[in-house]
């Protein structure tokens, strides 16, 4: 089992499954139990968390990339360290991604490329506004949802990622949407990404990436040096202004590729509108030469300013001049008329073997038509074994089992009934299906709450009842979204050939809705009240180079009016104002909370200042709650916002933090609230006897200590009727009631001293 499933981290993130893995990180579902919803939670893999500049960086970026929030991006929740372990909180999508969808569909038609392509784009345009270069955009980091709208993935740790790679093996997958730049290992800007979003269109468009090789070098050259063949001479049906706009991306040179995600935005808009378009990437609309663009398909306009676009007209005066100068070529060259009779040959070869063809098909398969097929009366199987039917005696027949049957009439593996039915006359080499008795043994109805409804209904079908399946989808605050709630039947009722079966299914919680207050103009302090007010979480806090006041909001990640799910992430920026060090101001820390003897506890505290000063943050104990009576117990130079807790010793502490703000010679302090810290006795181990049922079944057991969950679920299977007993270790502090459930019901109850 993997180490992760079942961590608890931060005391907020439960991890359940494992539902991805890449070259950085593993991916895992898990549920916030803070805000009691389900997130996904990359983990960054042990070598790399154990290179110290690597983690600074995959910090950093991570933080940076919290502050885009866009429809088409994956929102980035939190990153953390925890346990030795360095980790992203990201929204959790439903979905496959691009390269999955095209590995299903082949190449797409253009009307879904350009739909996809488009969002894509939207999500770049957002995130090179705010100086996020993705770095590495290919199928793989995008997601398709369901409804068909797009998620670009991973922003930002890409470029942490990309002074780890080399041309390897394992970079083929990104090698093969590298711009030239990178290959070279040179400095890129936003337009490595859109060179990027122009393979991936082209690979939609074709089906294709435009340069493969056996190295990730040689594709890497390729990159640089090659010149891909155009999508229309792959596929004629893509239009002529979708084939130009993925080819100006693609210029391998910085000069002639579009620069900026806002122009590439509007020409894709313009060709939605007008699919007909043909594009002027150069100064002025009448300056194209014509003549070399109906003659040399690698002919592409260079963009010297803004972007024309030539509509219908001019599409349509290309096609009429291509047309007249084929026809023109065609008579005067005598190569072509040669073809023509090369031309009829070949039709006349074409039919001679079509005649052959249909002569063979005739012969082999169509000739029973009109000539009488042998038949043969069927013989009789019911009541035999199925064991004794053997084809070698019924060389005139195929015999197959078509399904079994529950038959209080007949004992297991004896024909019940058979198609066609005895004595019948059949053609000769035709199929006779029997159905075998399963004996009179009784099913009962599986337990399948908490499987997935595709699992639940597989073993519904594997019953052999040809059961009717019926789905009640329900709201369900506990059980995710696809998962069973409840049966009808319930679990252990007997059930019979062809009995409805509703299996009902959680549809997740209902989702409540908030609007976004606006807070750019408002005091920080009073930013944080109003989002905390309207139901939303506080995010990071950046300082902004702005003439408004100091601790003025500047931004915010969504804007004021927007209707959003209650409990989002607002990220916002701040103004400097002037350059003077500012007075700290803490945003969180750690709330009060019990804890056992022994246990690890970290305190950590959030804070900015909004100057480029330097915080630092020293930690201080006391016993009675009294601030100057606090001992300092850890001084942090720059940057450590955490205090390892002191729990040798049962009792009551109080610890508070000290945030200094250095700026130049002048420094500002901000004293945090103080917090308390129960330090308990360590809970007592005991072993305790479960008596199991001496009935046979499939039971489920969970022990719980006091109201709080010790043990399980856990299956276990009783057969031969003979009870089992488990030894279960619980723990516990005093004398506390212990509950033992089976199926989610009561089963045992004993008191437990716990001394």
């Amino acid at each position: 089992m993997d180490r992760y499933i079942g961590k608890l981290l931060d005391n907020r993130y439960e991890i359940l499954e494992k539902i991805g893995s890449g070259g950085m990180a593993d991916v895992y579902k898990a549920r916030c139990h803070r805000l009691n919803r389900l997130v996904a939670i990359k983990i960054l893999k042990e070598d790399l968390s154990q290179d110290a500049e690597f983690r600074r960086r995959f910090h950093a970026e991570s933080q940076a990339v919290a502050m885009l929030s866009h429809p088409n991006i994956v929102s980035v929740y939190d990153v953390s360290h925890s346990d030795n372990i360095d980790y992203i909180v990201m929204e959790l999508i439903e979905g496959i991604t691009l390269k999955q969808y095209m590995e299903q569909k082949g190449t797409l038609n253009w009307r879904e490329a350009l739909h996809f392509a488009t969002q894509i784009c939207k999500a770049l345009e957002h995130a090179h506004s705010r100086g996020i270069i993705h770095r590495d955009i290919k199928p793989h980091n995008i997601m398709i949802l369901k409804d068909g709208s797009v998620k670009v993935a991973d922003f930002g740790i890409a470029r942490v990622s990309s002074a780890q790679n080399t041309l390897t093996r394992e970079a083929l997958g990104s090698v093969h949407y590298i711009s030239p730049e990178q290959a070279r290992g040179a400095q890129v800007d936003c337009r490595a990404d859109l060179y990027a979003l122009g393979v991936v269109m082209y690979e939609m468009l074709t089906g294709r990436p435009p340069y493969d090789g056996d190295t990730p070098v040689s594709v890497a050259i390729q990159h640089i040096n090659g010149h891909p063949t155009m999508p229309r001479e792959i596929n004629p049906s893509i239009p002529v202004g979708l084939e130009q706009i993925t080819m100006h991306a693609m210029c391998a040179d910085l000069a002639g590729r579009y620069p900026s995600a806002t122009r590439m935005l509007h020409d894709l808009e313009e060709f939605r509108k007008e699919p007909n378009i043909i594009f002027d990437f150069s100064a002025e609309a009448d300056s194209i030469d014509v003549q070399r663009l109906l003659n040399d398909p690698n002919y592409m306009p260079q963009n010297l300013g803004r972007t024309n676009a030539v509509k219908k007209p001019l599409a349509e005066a290309v096609a009429k001049k291509k047309q007249e100068e084929q026809d023109r070529r065609a008579a005067q060259d005598p190569s072509r008329r040669g073809s023509r009779i090369a031309v009829i040959a070949g039709i006349v070869c074409i039919a001679l073997a079509v005649l052959v063809i249909c002569y063979f098909l005739y012969n082999y398969f169509f000739s029973g038509l009109f000539s009488k097929t042998e038949e043969k009366a069927v013989p009789n199987f019911i009541g035999m074994t199925a064991d004794s039917i053997r084809q070698e005696d019924y060389p005139d027949f195929t015999i197959s089992i078509d399904r079994y049957v529950v038959s209080e009439t007949y004992e297991a593996g004896i024909v019940v009934d058979q198609s066609p039915e005895a004595d019948r006359q059949a053609k000769v080499g035709s199929t006779i299906k029997l159905t075998v008795s399963s004996g009179a043994n009784e099913v009962q109805m599986p337990t399948l709450v908490n499987l997935t409804r595709q699992n639940a209904e597989q073993t519904l079908n594997g019953l052999g009842l040809n059961l009717n399946i019926q789905i009640d989808e329900r709201k369900n605050d506990i059980y995710t979204e696809g998962y069973v709630i409840e049966t009808d039947p319930a679990s252990g009722t007997p059930l019979t050939e062809g009995q409805t079966v509703t299996l009902i299914v959680s549809l997740g919680p209902d989702v409540e809705l908030v609007e976004v207050p606006t807070l750019v103009g408002e005091d920080v302090d009073e930013a944080l009240k109003m989002i905390a007010k309207a139901g939303l979480q506080n995010g990071s806090i950046r300082n902004d180079e702005s003439d408004l006041p100091k601790g003025t909001v500047t931004f915010q990640s969504v804007e004021g009016g927007q209707m959003v799910k209650k409990d989002t992430v607002i990220n916002l920026r701040v103004s400097k104002g002037p350059e003077e060090a500012a007075t700290p101001v803490v945003t969180n820390l750690t709330q009060d909370q019990a804890v056992l003897q022994g246990d690890q506890v970290t305190l950590s505290i959030s804070a900015y200042a909004s100057d480029d000063g330097t915080l630092r943050y020293a930690w201080y104990r006391s016993t009675d709650g009294i601030y100057d009576n606090a001992a300092l117990v850890s001084r942090s130079k720059e940057g450590n916002t955490t205090c390892e807790v002191d729990t040798s010793e049962p009792g009551t502490y109080y610890y508070y933090c000290i945030v200094e703000n250095s700026l130049g010679d002048d420094t500002k302090t901000t004293k945090s609230n103080m917090i308390e810290i129960v330090v308990q006795e360590k809970a007592v181990e005991k072993t305790i006897e479960v008596v199991m049922p001496n009935t046979n079944g499939l039971y489920e057991v969970t022990v719980y200590v006091d109201g709080s969950l010790q043990y399980g679920p856990t299956s276990v299977s009783i057969t031969d009727n003979t009870a089992v007993i488990l030894e279960v270790t619980v723990k516990g502090k005093g004398t506390l009631p212990v509950d033992v459930y089976l199926d989610g019901s009561i089963y045992d109850s004993q008191l437990i001293s716990f001394e």
